[in-house]
């Protein structure tokens, strides 16, 4: 692979340990925080190689913010910055959501969680919400008349993105092929098609730290293996299938602590499904931790390191820009239409809509501001709330 980086291989790593420790607001926010730091900011990655990179996530299984991470790794630095980068962008919420565990058994219950998710979800809303009107702009168009004229069939694969996730509450993998079917074949026919002859070709420590049982965790490994195999989308789609597992047929977890364990991947930095390894500490301790994590990031990684080389060389062709542009636009609606989900679960009421309108202000208005600045704001403002 001919590495033209502008950049070393440790800045890249520098990098996605700090996003993994302070990128708050799940598979939208970071997604969008790659999109401005690594392409408009530091310049590292293309336009289009991010917008590959984030098509290939959403075509392969496993959680979308890690898979993209990964790829980005891949871009310059191959099979060694892909695995770097998806290490330092995972480890540390996989050490914080360990240490939550830990809390949570030690004191049976996380005592202030709800007052600090009170705040910190409204929050988290507004980043989100700022984080999808960019990458809408920047991989649709501007919502302007002439813009949205020239775009209009992405802006309808968008919006179409938006109801269907809203409707069906999970990301829907075949209705991202079909937008970059169509568009395809509406931008940029393939030779094959115009010419019918020639063969088609697309290749597209403490309390239970170390306790666990065998069986548990052998389970546990297959049943994650699964999630990350077989789930398509972002942190949202994951939910359903794990609460079918982990509450209903294993009883790892009750109710109120598979919601306790989804609050705080809501609270932690980096991708929303490290709460797996939230769940694999209640279930086995530390062991259990580390098997749910690895068996659901490794099938992404996997993915995404196998189909990386050949999708980056084949999406220089103008049919499979096109294709790669149909499914963006479908994406963004999707990620889009996850907010709106969110936003009716944490927006309930006139303090958490004042929060996340305030955050997402701050970010527009205020550059000196942080994203953590923010959640750590919100979450004093939530404890004050409910519980002074």
């Amino acid at each position: 692979m001919k590495n033209n980086a502008t950049y070393k291989l440790t800045d890249l790593v520098v990098y996605f340990l700090k996003l993994g420790t302070w990128g708050f607001g799940g598979p939208v926010a970071l997604v969008g925080y790659m999109q401005r730091d690594l392409v408009e900011q530091k310049k590292w990655i293309s336009e289009e190689e991010y917008k590959e990179g984030l098509a290939l996530a959403q075509l392969a299984p496993g959680p979308l913010a890690a898979q993209l991470g990964i790829y980005m790794g891949f871009v310059h630095y191959g099979l060694l910055g892909a695995t770097l980068a998806g290490l330092a962008f995972v480890i540390p919420s996989f050490i914080m959501v360990v240490i939550l565990g830990v809390a949570y058994k030690l004191y049976s219950g996380l005592p202030g969680m709800q007052a600090v998710f009170y705040g910190v979800s409204a929050s988290v809303i507004g980043i989100i919400t700022v984080s999808a009107y960019k990458l809408t702009i920047k991989s649709v168009s501007k919502p302007n008349l002439e813009a949205v004229k020239s775009n209009w069939l992405l802006w309808v694969f968008y919006l179409s993105g938006v109801i269907i996730t809203v409707i069906i509450k999970r990301e829907d993998i075949l209705f991202f092929i079909i937008c970059g079917v169509v568009y395809m074949l509406v931008k940029a026919p393939p030779q094959w098609i115009k010419r019918p002859a020639s063969a088609p070709s697309l290749i597209l420590l403490s309390v239970g730290f170390w306790q666990y049982e065998g069986k548990t965790l052998q389970q546990i490994g297959w049943f994650f293996l699964k999630a990350g195999a077989f789930v398509f989308g972002s942190g949202l789609a994951i939910v359903p299938f794990l609460h079918s597992g982990v509450v209903q047929e294993f009883g790892w977890l009750n109710e109120q602590e598979f919601l306790d364990a989804v609050a705080v991947a809501m609270i932690s930095p980096g991708p929303v499904v490290i709460t797996v390894a939230f769940i694999g500490y209640l279930a086995a301790g530390f062991p259990g931790a580390c098997v749910a994590a690895l068996a659901t990031f490794l099938p992404c990684y996997l993915f995404t390191v196998a189909l990386a080389p050949s999708f980056k060389r084949i999406a220089k062709n103008p049919s499979i820009k096109a294709f790669v542009d149909g499914i963006t636009g479908a994406v963004i609606g999707a990620l889009v239409g996850a907010v709106i989900i969110i936003a009716t679960r944490a927006i309930i009421d006139i303090p958490t809509a004042t929060i996340a309108l305030f955050s997402a202000l701050a970010l527009i208005y205020i550059k000196q501001i942080k994203e953590p600045q923010l959640i750590l704001l919100a979450a004093i403002i939530g404890v004050a709330i409910k519980v002074l």
